[in-house]
């Protein structure tokens, strides 16, 4: 799909979607509720730490396929479930690989809590699904996708079981 497609695909959605859908289905999000984030186990330091300058040395490059290989290796070494095709498909859903992404236009947005980066996260999300190791920054590649996965593995078992809009 090429990327004009995808941003007529959206424009579409965001004109016609949210009347036969609701906001809640359309919106592009990664939010725990107030249950959930009360209940979330931590994952803490224990692991052995991998950091975003590890995996870069590992070989992986600074690019989709580089941010999404040293997230699986965070990913493996904290035990958070989860594919580079799994991670990848939702990115180009959520994102179109653009760590930059913003959305303006949902509920969230329209609150002060616009989702950003790969995977789409708000702010309260990604601080209490944010993993160690990674940097504290929303829309670094690798942190935003790490903390997306540890999100979806607690509320879907695993990013790979997610197949629409979170």
């Amino acid at each position: 799909m090429t990327m004009a497609t995808t941003r007529t695909r959206i424009a579409r959605l965001a004109v016609t979607g949210l009347a036969t859908t609701g906001a809640a289905a359309a919106a592009l999000t990664l939010v725990p509720t107030n249950a959930q984030a009360a209940e979330m186990p931590q994952v803490h330091a224990s692991v052995v730490k991998a950091s975003h300058t590890t995996a870069t040395k590992a070989g992986s490059g600074n690019n989709l396929d580089g941010w999404i290989k040293q997230s699986l290796a965070i990913m493996k070494a904290k035990g958070i479930p989860g594919s580079y095709d799994g991670l990848k498909r939702n990115i180009m859903r959520e994102s179109g690989g653009n760590p930059n992404a913003q959305n303006n236009w949902d509920i969230n947005a329209k609150n002060g809590v616009p989702s950003k980066g790969l995977l789409q996260v708000i702010s309260p999300t990604f601080n209490a699904y944010h993993v160690s190791g990674t940097a504290k920054n929303i829309t670094d590649p690798v942190a935003n996708i790490t903390a997306a996965a540890n999100y979806a593995a607690h509320r879907y078992g695993s990013i790979d079981n997610v197949n629409s809009a979170y």
